[in-house]
């Protein structure tokens, strides 16, 4: 038996993290509070900055220590989604969802399972007693049932909820004119082509409305070359800046000693040949060379290779995939819909959507035998990666049940000894540190492998991450935690008895969930308040700069780049946490409360960052979402399992078949779910781009090129009417700019309006109905209808006005719409060399020495007396390097 002492273990890690966690929030929030309006480029970047589009810029929070909470609490989904994009918004909702549901289960299951797992059961002493394993009565298990019922099946009704929701704004938003306008919305990429349609002729065959045909393809080892000479561009463009920089200290000290000197404009004069930059051929073996002379004489014959290779773009051997751009939306939809070649994997996978600078160029070379091999690699070093993964983790899992386990290692005796504030930081804190810094090790290795596996674009990795992390949390973060946690604890006592084996389970397994309490804490209070202040963010942005912004570029970069989500990673983070409290849910109801207020705080935290902070994503149009609520069924079939087995110890027979009846109704319905929402989630119905008058256009759809001849009309049958729906106005829609008139539509009972201004079609769709209005209905109604109350007519509401008008940076410059899918090296340019201005002329002297090599400027940047790197409007050509970058296509030079 364990000592009384032992039994209140789990009570003391858990005050031990409250009282830790809570003061890293308090002092984390603090901070914030008081540097909010001083560092506006960190708290405040999007309202206090031109560093995004003016529709995207929100009003500032008003000032002051508190006066901003309720309002931003307070902002629309409108707003939301405005700021933050679909995937933004659903990630937030995702955690409100999770904080009210996870509240209003603590007022119905604490209230009637705490006194129920309390009154007279076998602990005394700490959370214990207030969990499943304090009770003794097998006619108390009904109540577990019954409340399980409650919260699982409640749960399964909150997934259709938003899964009818999250497809209806999906759907209003792919119609909308902002996507529908896209070039993105009407492309395909299509994969494994057979060589007969490696052809821009032969292709077109295949399809009606196809508008232009990309064969994806470029010249050996010309995607090397570029990177090669973009790498040289930028060591010259430090080089010269920092002979700059030298330069000018160099006077500075000069005039300290004489401030009458005047200097002259030969910048050798300052600084010698030997300080002159310089740089290794090899690294650390290779022969040194001044870097300015050598990437002089080297870049121009470099240069000159790749702009042959570029000419021979049309005689290079074509990739297997081919990107079509369609007319309409609604012809690609149909395309990547349809089966189009006789033999098996040919022309799959087929992908709509994928904006040009998404791309990874470098997995589109790929046959269906490749694909299906680096597929299956990836998965296969994901799964010996965790099985690896396991030592360290089961290790972290056992601290935190040590003290059970000095009972029967004796060397270990000397931690009963500790003071138990000691003891209870040893068992609660280092475990959890120590659990999530081994979590943040594996983002990096996973996006790899998705990359391996032949991801086509880089949402398609962050999804492919998505789901591999996510499984590896749950093994590690939870199923091995829980196993390494109770192993301390049951095997010394099996080895001693072991038909006890399996009340001993019973007994033990539930006890880890002080721990889990623990890990929720940190995520809820820590994780929060340091999302808020952004710790990483403010040494990247003061500490680094410092060191490392040696060029203007660098500066403007640092200072223009804003920060975003990895979807990928942080969605299985949150998801794992909601597997973890369902899990417990029933066992150790007290987890609710926790978890509740913790997922209230992390809402707030991201509020904030989405809205105010960060900027998008790629866009993967919510579909981390979905993924995210199907993910939780294994914290339902977790919980409903272990509540089964606990039955089974415990011979509560009537209990046994009530659970085992729940279990089964789980699965019913997730299978359902799936078989329902699949497709829904993966492309546009047709009555989401079809016009309701059926002759009109629409964003998605062209009548002049689907024309209907009149005499395939359908004829009504006299006993079968057809209903007739009338045309009406999206709710959405500016009344004033829909009262103009287009000749390319018609007005039939309804107004179909055209933005002239625009260009956007503003047609009712098949899809908004009758018109039928939903009047005022009580909360509950609407709630338990979410077919007829978040359905699409419905949800248009949500979307932000901007999304009626066409995106105001494009995705393809309309100079290069014709070379918007070609591979990027092709047309790609020798980068310019931006300098800073000096007081003394020698930027003008090195621009001229440059001209030679590329293009070189001095504006928009100085440098002063001291030295010191200042810039003022950007680089000439003020392109966003993070609007370029793809960090997968430095495997270009393989394909």
């Amino acid at each position: 038996m364990a000592k009384s002492s032992d039994k209140a273990m789990g009570t003391q890690q858990v005050v031990t993290a409250i009282i830790a966690n809570g003061i890293v929030f308090l002092v984390f929030v603090l901070i914030f509070l008081l540097q909010r309006l001083k560092l506006k480029r960190i708290y405040e970047p999007k309202s206090s900055f031109d560093l995004i589009n003016d529709e995207k810029r929100p009003d500032p929070l008003p000032r002051g220590i508190w006066q901003w909470f309720m309002p931003l609490l307070k902002k629309s989904d409108n707003f939301i989604i405005q700021q933050a994009g679909l995937d933004g918004y659903f990630f937030i909702r995702y955690l409100f969802i999770m904080a009210c549901f996870l509240a209003v289960s603590s007022l119905y299951v604490l209230p009637i399972l705490l006194p129920i797992n309390a009154a007279n059961g076998v602990l005394k002493k700490g959370l214990d007693m207030l969990a499943y394993t304090n009770v003794d009565k097998k006619g108390r298990y009904y109540a577990h049932v019954f409340v399980g019922w409650v919260f699982y099946w409640g749960f399964l009704f909150v997934i259709y909820r938003e899964l009818v929701y999250y497809t209806s704004l999906r759907q209003v938003v792919m119609a909308s004119p902002r996507y529908a306008k896209k070039l993105s919305s009407r492309t395909v990429l299509f994969q494994t082509v057979p060589k007969q349609f490696l052809s821009e002729n032969e292709f077109s065959k295949l399809f009606h409305g196809v508008k232009n045909v990309w064969i994806a393809r470029a010249a050996n080892g010309l995607g090397k070359q570029v990177a090669k000479r973009d790498k040289m561009a930028v060591q010259l463009e430090n080089a010269e800046t920092k002979l700059l920089s030298k330069a000018v200290k160099a006077i500075a000290k000069l005039k300290k000693k004489d401030p009458s000197f005047v200097p002259t404009t030969n910048i050798g004069d300052y600084v010698p040949l030997k300080q002159r930059p310089q740089h290794r051929l090899k690294f650390l073996v290779g022969k040194k060379v001044d870097t300015i002379d050598y990437i002089s004489q080297e870049l121009p014959k470099l240069n000159a290779e790749v702009e042959e290779l570029q000419k021979k773009q049309a005689e290079a051997s074509p990739f297997n995939s081919v990107f079509v751009e369609f007319e309409s939306q609604y012809a690609a939809q149909v395309a990547a819909q349809t089966i189009i070649h006789h033999e098996p994997l040919a022309m799959v996978p087929a992908h709509i959507g994928i904006a040009p600078k998404d791309v990874i160029w470098s997995n589109l070379r790929m046959f269906w035998f490749e694909r299906a091999v680096r597929k299956y690699a990836a998965v296969a070093a994901i799964v010996a990666l965790v099985l690896l993964w396991t030592f360290p983790v089961a290790f972290v899992g056992s601290i935190s049940q040590i003290s059970y386990l000095t009972e029967k290692v004796p060397w270990l005796g000397f931690i009963n000894n500790l003071p138990d504030q000691l003891l209870g930081i040893l068992t609660s804190l280092a475990p959890i540190i120590g659990l999530a810094v081994l979590m943040m090790l594996l983002p990096i290795f996973i996006r790899r492998m998705a990359w391996l596996a032949g991801s086509p674009s880089l949402q398609a990795v962050e999804y492919f991450t998505q789901q591999s992390y996510f499984g590896f949390q749950v093994v590690q973060t939870f199923l091995v935690t829980t196993i390494a946690s109770s192993a301390t604890v049951v095997v010394p006592a099996i080895i001693n008895k072991p038909t006890s084996a399996m009340s001993l389970l019973a007994q033990n397994l539930p006890k880890v969930s002080n721990f889990f309490i623990s890990y929720i804490l940190l995520q809820g209070l820590s994780i929060s308040s340091g999302a808020l202040l952004q710790l990483v963010t403010l040494i990247l942005f003061y500490i680094m700069s410092f060191l490392f912004d040696s060029t203007p570029r660098k500066k403007w970069t640092r200072f223009t780049n804003l920060g975003s989500m990895a979807w990928g990673t942080t969605f299985p983070v949150y998801n794992t946490l909601t597997i973890i409290i369902f899990s417990y849910a029933i066992i150790a109801p007290i987890i609710l409360l926790f978890g509740a207020v913790s997922f209230f705080l992390l809402y707030v935290a991201y509020l904030y960052n989405l809205t105010y902070v960060f900027k998008e994503s790629p866009d993967a149009k919510g579909a981390h979402y979905p993924r995210a609520l199907f993910q939780t069924f294994v914290g339902m079939y977790i919980g409903q399992v272990c509540l089964l087995g606990l039955f089974v110890v415990g011979k509560g027979w009537g209990p046994i078949v009530l659970q085992a009846l729940s279990l089964g109704v789980t699965t019913f319905i997730h299978l359902n779910f799936n078989s329902s929402f699949d497709r829904l989630m993966k492309y546009v119905p047709v009555d989401a781009m079809m016009p309701l008058d059926g002759v009109s256009n629409t964003p998605s759809f062209n009548t002049r090129d689907h024309p209907k001849p009149k005499d395939q009309d359908v004829q009504e049958l006299p006993h079968f009417p057809i209903r007739k729906y009338q045309a009406r106005h999206s709710p959405l829609i500016d009344q004033k700019t829909a009262s103009v008139r287009s000749e390319n539509t018609i007005d039939i009972n309804g107004t179909v309006g055209f933005d002239n201004e625009n260009s956007v079609v503003t047609t009712p769709l098949l899809a908004d109905g009758d018109g039928t209005v939903l009047s005022a209905t009580p909360f509950w109604k609407r709630y338990f209808q979410p077919h007829i109350f978040l359905s699409y007519n419905a949800v248009k509401s949500v979307l932000p006005d901007i999304y009626n008008l066409p995106d105001p940076t494009p995705e393809v410059p309309p100079t290069n719409a014709k070379h918007a899918y070609d591979y990027p090296a092709v047309s790609a340019k020798c980068p310019s060399i931006w300098l800073p201005r000096d007081p003394y002329g020698f930027s003008t002297v090195e621009l001229v020495n440059l001209s030679h090599i590329t293009e070189a400027s001095d504006s928009g940047a100085v440098i002063d007396e001291r030295g010191r790197i200042f810039w003022e409007t950007g680089p000439p050509s003020n392109e966003k390097s993070d609007d370029k970058y793809n960090p997968f296509n430095e495997e270009d030079e393989d394909m």
